[in-house]
């Protein structure tokens, strides 16, 4: 088997799961960690759901980098992921906006 050209390249990566839930990972050997979602042994979620199609792949400079990406795209809500998805940065734009104005334009901080 030759080997993968993935293999030490971190990703986050967006799969679409046989029931629609978008579903965001990362690592460093993608075609390994996809033959490991076909075949139910990447996680619980795609050994019950599992995935469809891969929909995005973001390059990161370092594991720890896409790790923290990763953790921050789990934390979006549906419409923000499809909207990056489809390369819609309008909408991704306008979601996001309507985000920051419900907290009055902070993130991160509370008084």
């Amino acid at each position: 088997m030759a080997p993968s050209r993935s293999r030490g390249m971190a990703v986050v990566y967006f799969m679409r799961l046989k029931s629609g839930v978008i579903y965001v990972g990362a690592s460093i050997d993608l075609e390994q960690r996809l033959d490991d979602h076909v075949s139910g042994q990447a996680c619980r979620t795609t050994a019950l759901d599992p995935p469809d199609v891969l929909r995005r792949v973001e390059v990161c400079a370092t594991f720890s980098e896409a790790r923290q990406r990763e953790a921050q795209l789990k934390r979006w809500s549906r419409p923000k992921k499809e909207a990056l998805v489809h390369g819609d940065f309008d909408r991704l734009r306008k979601l996001s906006q309507s985000s920051d104005q419900s907290t009055g334009g902070r993130t991160g901080h509370f008084r």
